[in-house]
């Protein structure tokens, strides 16, 4: 182990537990980034698939008009 000598400063039972809750409370917060700045995840939590939100979206918008 590179940094074994770190648990000769920091006790075990205080460094394990301190660093998976790190961890946790990082992912938590990536997933909460991504869930409230993207739409597509949140249709793909759904279980809805990319393309039929598209075609919906294409749907809905008025055509183009040609010169």
């Amino acid at each position: 182990m590179i940094y074994g000598k770190i648990w000769l400063v920091v006790k075990p039972s205080v460094g394990i537990p301190l660093f998976l809750s790190a961890v946790a409370i990082g992912s938590f917060a990536v997933h909460v980034a991504l869930l409230t700045n993207t739409t597509w995840v949140k249709t793909f939590l759904n279980g809805k698939t990319a393309t039929a939100q598209a075609s919906a979206q294409a749907a809905a918008a008025p055509p183009a008009a040609k010169k």
